[in-house]
């Protein structure tokens, strides 16, 4: 399983600026290794991102998205104690969810 994603959602006024940073190598699948050999594509496919429960932003990614990558995005309605959740699927099907609170 990946490393924790670190999320902040900042509140000012009713928007909630919320920034991702995601732990995941993302290999594009056109690098090759020592021995020549193309390093297998994996890469993040899917992140969804929640406020209260209810789905505010899906995304789907490809190759080309950098390793660890970072998302910022504001989310309207938002208030201090809300709770914010991102989760993403890699091409693994591996998945990490985590949540943090508005503040």
């Amino acid at each position: 399983m990946a490393d924790p994603m670190r999320i902040r959602a900042q509140v000012a006024g009713d928007k909630a600026t919320v920034r991702v940073l995601m732990s995941h190598e993302m290999e594009s699948g056109q690098r090759k290794d020592s021995a020549g050999k193309i390093v297998p594509a994996w890469f993040i496919q899917e992140v969804t991102a929640t406020h209260n429960g209810k789905v505010i932003l899906t995304a789907d990614w490809g190759p080309a998205v950098s390793k660890n990558p970072f998302l910022q995005f504001v989310v309207k309605g938002a208030k201090a104690g809300d709770k914010i959740g991102v989760t993403w699927k890699d091409t693994k099907g591996e998945t990490r969810t985590d949540e943090a609170t508005a503040s």
